[in-house]
This record gives structure tokens, sequence and C-alpha cells, in this order.
């Protein structure tokens, strides 16, 4: 018997069950591509924010890890940098070293210090503040369990609000920062009771603002509580361990655009605007700052990357830049290296042009 012609072959009607993956693969490949290569590429030039308001997370702590005299460190930021606002910490752990005994003396020299420059201060607040190891709570309350500890801290919060309320050089409260990051630092997992609680004490307690921070450069607020505002970091280089398998120097694969429709879909969804609560000018290498060369901090941070990093932040068009270095800045400059503030200040000031 002659075979069938190839021509007289029945097709079959089901689709090819692979394609519609293999345009998934494309289109996800596609979407990688664009992310990871926009830095390399502007298509949109977005105009950047006229007279920002670029501020300085200072951090007494971390100035005295890098070996500093801190109040000469915030004085010098006070006086040669002049910076106009400072997002200050009030460390639960310095603070009430022993339960029911309080010491606010550093943080009230440095208050005082930035009234009398006119400089104004963002006050962060909670057991969750800026700098390693995040979490800042006191030895004392390790034998604390469940609502012992958490009424000791809301015992704190309160004090802290009321020692400041009526202080018109604290212009609002950073509560918890970055409440629900559960991957940096060393906390714990994420109490929602427990800050939903808190964020009801600073509001009975307070007329000033209530800002809060999201926990990393792609988190959205999806519930409550709903503070003033909402501020989110922009970290471009950083040396990551946790992205398997590559371990090594990370480029943010986040362009401007990103951040600007990040910013709009907040806005549209919880009618806040956003603030940039932590941008980065200043190394994030394999160990702490201190332990790398120069060479080696450049990787991730030099004159360059910091005048590039501030045109960044200030073409997301957030107002308030609430910058992250100024004790490695100055760190640097006693260290005998004033390349690094000298393009600080520079930088600040030409943004105010």
């Amino acid at each position: 018997m002659a075979k069938k012609p190839k021509s007289q072959k029945k097709r079959s009607l089901k689709p090819n069950p692979w394609r519609w993956w293999h345009w998934a693969i494309i289109a996800v490949c596609f979407l990688l591509a664009l992310i990871y290569t926009a830095r390399f590429w502007n298509p949109v030039v977005f105009p950047p924010v006229k007279d920002p308001i670029i501020g300085v997370s200072f951090s007494e702590k971390r100035s005295k890890e890098l070996g500093l005299d801190w109040k000469a460190n915030f004085t010098a930021l006070l006086d040669d940098m002049h910076i106009p606002t400072f997002r200050l910490m009030s460390y639960w752990d310095v603070h009430e070293p022993v339960r029911g005994q309080y010491d606010f003396s550093s943080l009230d020299w440095q208050i005082n210090e930035a009234s009398k420059r006119g400089a104004t201060v963002s006050l962060a607040l909670g057991q969750r503040q800026p700098r390693w190891p995040e979490c800042h709570q006191p030895a004392w309350t390790n034998d604390l369990k469940g609502d012992n500890w958490r009424q000791a801290l809301y015992d704190y919060v309160e004090v802290v609000v009321k020692r400041y309320e009526n202080n018109p050089t604290v212009i609002n409260w950073q509560l918890e920062n970055e409440s629900v990051n559960e991957w940096f630092g060393l906390c714990g997992k994420p109490d929602r009771e427990r800050i939903h609680a808190e964020y009801k004490l600073v509001d009975k307690l307070s007329e000033k603002p209530i800002w809060m921070s999201l926990s990393d450069q792609h988190g959205y607020p999806v519930t409550t509580p709903v503070p003033d505002k909402y501020g989110y970091s922009v970290y471009r280089v950083v040396w990551s361990e946790k992205t398997w398998p590559y371990k090594g120097y990370l480029i943010y694969p986040t362009p401007i655009w990103y951040h600007k429709l990040r910013g709009a879909i907040i806005k549209a969804y919880t009618g806040r605007d956003i603030y940039i609560h932590e941008l980065q000018l200043e190394p994030w290498g394999p160990v702490d700052t201190k332990e790398m060369t120069v060479a080696d901090q450049d990787i991730s941070m030099d004159p360059a990357r910091i005048k590039d990093n501030v045109q960044f932040a200030r073409e997301i068009g957030a107002r308030e830049i609430y910058t992250w270095g100024g004790e490695w800045w100055y760190w640097r400059m006693v260290n005998g290296d004033p390349s690094i503030w000298n393009t600080v200040k520079e930088t600040f000031d030409n943004a105010q042009e």
C-alpha cells in the first residue's frame, strides 16, 4: 500500500503545550533585561525636584563605633555642611539603661545644637531604629516576655513623646524604622499587633506628624497603620550574600521610573506622599567600613557615586531626602581624606541652585 503524502497528514488541532511557556519565559527575560539595563540608558529625562530638603541621619552610636568624637562630628555637619534637618535616634538602650531611669542628655544636646542653628529634627522612635543591630532594646528587657515586654516599650515611647512634644525643633516622629523588615537586623519576627499599638499610642499623645518607612526598596503599604507620610530607602551598590548563587557587589536594578511609579501607586492607594528615609551615600561592603581599605570603600561609594546618587534621588521627585553616611564622611576627613566630605558639601550646595 502506498504511503500517504506528507501533505495529507492530519494536523493536530491541539495547541503546542509549550508555546505559551516560551512566550512567558521570553517576556520575563525581556522584563528583567529591561530593568537591569535601565541604569545604562534613560529614555525619559526626569526633571530633578527643585530646592530639595536634604538631611542627614545621624547616629551617636555609629560615630563612636568609628572612633570619632561624636559631638565634633555632629557639630561639623551643622557648622560646615549646614545641614538643615536631621533624623536623630532615641535609642532605647542608650536613654533607659536601667528600667525607669532615663538619661536623655546626649539627645537633648543634639536637639539643642540643631535648634541653635535653625535646623529641624525628625526623631526616630521605638525599638527598631537605624544602624546595626537595628533593634536597640536595653539588656534588662531580656528578662521580660510577652505583654510585660511590650508594656516596657510603650512606657519608653510615651516618655520620649512627652519629653519632646512641645519642642518646636522636633517636627515629626519616624516610628519603628522599616518596621516589618524580616531580612535585615537582629530583631526577630515583626510583631504587627505591637506596631499598631505603638502607632495608636503616639497618635493619641502627639499632634506632630507620624512618618513610617517601608521595609525595603520594593515593598508597598497594604495594611494599616497609615502614617502621614511613607518613606523608602534608595541603595544603589551593595554587597550581597543573599542573592544565591551570586555573592558579591550588586547593582540595584531599580531605575528612576520604577521609584516614581511606586510613589504614584502609594499616593493613589493611601493618599500619602513619600520621602526617602535612607539615600545611600556611604559604602556597603562585605565587612564594616572601618575594616575596609579606601580602595574597597570606593567600590560601592566614591565622589562620582555621591553626585550620581543625589541626582538620582532628586529625579525620583521626593522633596525630603535623608542621606546615609554623615559619620563616614567625617571619618574619612579626620583620617586625612577630605574628598568625600567636600564632594558631599558641594553636591548639597549645588542641589539648592
